[in-house]
């Protein structure tokens, strides 16, 4: 019989792992490749911090955008980031309205002449987790500074000779203008890592042997210099 979400958590609960809120969960997690360790989802998210926001409402919209995670506010932490003021997704942060936060991980395709029995299908592994909560305006000039600040020194890197306090105000104040900024206290927070965890110990292993070998996808620069060809 299925296990309901409400069963889940407490069978969470009684193995001491994280218990969420009673919320509608966004993803379907068999149990084997769901993951309730939240330090280990947080590092996830810090770590593939380039995310896809989801809104339903008016319309389902889904806006791309780098974030950044304060684990230290609301249980599982909050998450902070921008779009554009031209964005229609912005009517969408009202405190009100819930909204996903996707966060993917590596992925491949995994052939079944990888395993050791014969009776096997293709599958493609991935990890990613999904961060569910309200997100609310952040619009004082200031604070969308701040914040915009945070996000460069998190992707610049702390050895760059980048200053974006630096530039002129003329300047970023109208980059300021253009944006609105919003924060998003996680109230669910579901990781799913489907890396054929649930196999034997010698499929593991092979599974680990012909990723080193596989096709690897186009890095960025590759892919960059293929389109500016066209």
């Amino acid at each position: 019989m299925p296990m309901n979400r409400r069963n889940l958590l407490l069978a969470l609960a009684a193995a001491g792992m994280e218990l969420q809120a009673d919320e509608p969960e966004s993803l379907y997690i068999p149990k084997p490749q769901l993951v309730a360790d939240r330090k280990l989802l947080q590092d996830f998210m810090d770590e593939f911090a380039f995310a896809d926001l989801v809104t339903a409402s008016p319309g389902i919209r889904i806006t791309h955008i780098p974030t950044i995670l304060d684990r230290t506010a609301a249980p599982y932490g909050t998450i902070y980031g921008h779009i554009s003021r031209q964005n229609p997704q912005n009517k969408a942060f009202d405190g009100r309205e819930a909204a996903v936060i996707v966060f993917r991980g590596p992925h491949s395709y995994i052939s079944p002449t990888w395993y050791s029995k014969p009776e096997a299908v293709p599958t493609w592994n991935f990890a990613v987790a999904h961060a569910t909560g309200k997100p609310k305006p952040v619009t004082d000039p200031k604070a969308i500074h701040d914040l915009l600040a945070r996000l460069i020194r998190k992707f610049e890197g702390a050895d760059s000779a980048y200053n974006f306090a630096k530039l002129p105000e003329s300047y970023t104040n109208s980059l300021i203008a253009g944006v609105i900024g919003f924060e998003m206290p996680i109230e669910v927070l579901e990781g799913k890592f489907k890396l054929g965890q649930d196999r034997n110990e010698a499929d593991r292993q092979s599974i680990l042997k012909n990723l080193q070998t596989a096709k690897p996808q186009r890095s960025m620069y590759e892919f960059t210099a293929e389109f500016y060809r066209r």
